[in-house]
């Protein structure tokens, strides 16, 4: 495995400032364009959405992340967002994410002021993930879902938008060679979708 530093400049933001540049159009050029180095052999590719949660505490911006529990069939440990797959009676990717947040860990909708949506994410797994970005005021009465949610936590803002923190990982899988982000808080390892989401904040604030 072998890892490299991005760098770029950090950014620094209020609330105002952040929702003036969340709301604005995502630009082509600023994206990471989904799982790299993964050949996507479906040619439709299924909808997703998650929940970007920007926490505002008292002091600063957290962002709200969870851990899978490790029994689950897919991505089980892993670290997430909330969300999931597009249901038939969702009308839209807001409405998908703010419903399998509500789901997953009790944030229910009128506790998040969606202030915009992320350019889509590619996975290699078949999705098309829309991000969501949430602005979330305490108080917090979470209540994780045990059978998917194994932690609920949050990380500061400020570490997740400082380009030191963002490592490029590679590995040989299946005889290919991947690249993808990871981001790396105490003990927790955010990586892949979830921290190439992460990037594409990142980029979409700092333009």
């Amino acid at each position: 495995m072998r890892a490299v530093l991005v760098h770029r400049e950090s950014v620094d933001l209020d609330v105002a400032e952040l929702r003036l540049r969340i709301a604005r159009p995502v630009a082509a050029d600023e994206e990471v364009p989904g799982d790299q180095g993964v050949l996507l052999r479906e040619t439709v590719l299924k909808p997703a959405s998650v929940l970007v949660p920007i926490v505002v505490r008292e002091d600063q911006f957290t962002v709200l992340f969870t851990r899978r529990t490790a029994h689950l069939r897919a991505h089980s440990g892993q670290i997430s967002f909330p969300g999931g797959r597009t249901e038939p009676g969702d009308p839209s990717p807001v409405a998908t994410a703010l419903r399998e947040s509500a789901e997953e860990i009790g944030l229910l909708p009128d506790q998040v002021d969606v202030v915009g949506c992320l350019g889509a994410y590619r996975t290699g797994t078949g999705y098309r993930v829309t991000p969501v970005v949430g602005i979330v005021h305490p108080p917090l009465d979470l209540r994780p879902d045990a059978n998917e949610v194994e932690e609920v936590f949050e990380v500061p803002l400020s570490f997740m938008l400082d380009p030191a923190n963002h490592l490029r990982h590679s590995r040989v899988i299946l005889g290919e060679l991947r690249w993808f982000y990871a981001i790396e808080f105490g003990d927790y390892y955010i990586w892949g979708a979830t921290a190439g989401m992460i990037v594409n904040l990142y980029r979409h604030l700092a333009r």
